[in-house]
């Protein structure tokens, strides 16, 4: 949560469509790719509301927006979607995660996207898709194609 509260307008580089994450997982810089469709919401939202430093204020624009206050826009954007399960800022993470393993995404690239250091982190917070499980061939069903491929030996 506290990456998203302390994102800054100047975070935004649109000419290498990547956001800057600079107080991430252990107070390190990193770079997270910027989507043209969340380009485009973070327009919308400039335009609307003016930011002056802090991506999402706080109460006072001065400040950057509290964890809870970002807390309570999950719950809020969670239930006018009419989602039932219990929904947290950590679980969008959790999600991004799982969908990007599910494309096919390498789990050191996830790492890297979500601020680990080490993999055994990142594998943690992986919640693979039973369709994921279940469409992986078995290296034996490759083994055995390949063998009846072949032409027996003259």
């Amino acid at each position: 949560m506290s990456e998203v509260a302390n994102l800054k307008v100047s975070d935004i580089d649109r000419g290498r469509m990547m956001l800057r994450v600079e107080r991430g997982k252990g107070q390190r810089e990193r770079y997270v790719m910027l989507s043209p469709q969340l380009l485009q919401l973070l327009r919308e939202w400039w335009k609307a509301a003016r930011p002056p430093v802090w991506l999402f204020f706080g109460q006072n624009p001065i400040n950057p927006i509290t964890p809870r206050q970002l807390n309570r826009a999950v719950t809020v954007a969670k239930d006018l979607a009419g989602i039932s399960k219990r929904i947290s800022p950590h679980t969008l993470r959790h999600s991004f995660a799982t969908h990007l393993l599910e494309q096919g995404v390498d789990i050191r690239v996830i790492q890297v996207l979500l601020g680990h250091a080490k993999l055994e982190t990142t594998a943690l917070y992986i919640r693979v898709a039973v369709s994921t499980v279940r469409d992986i061939e078995s290296p034996l069903e490759r083994l055995s194609l390949n063998l009846a491929s072949r032409s027996p030996p003259v």
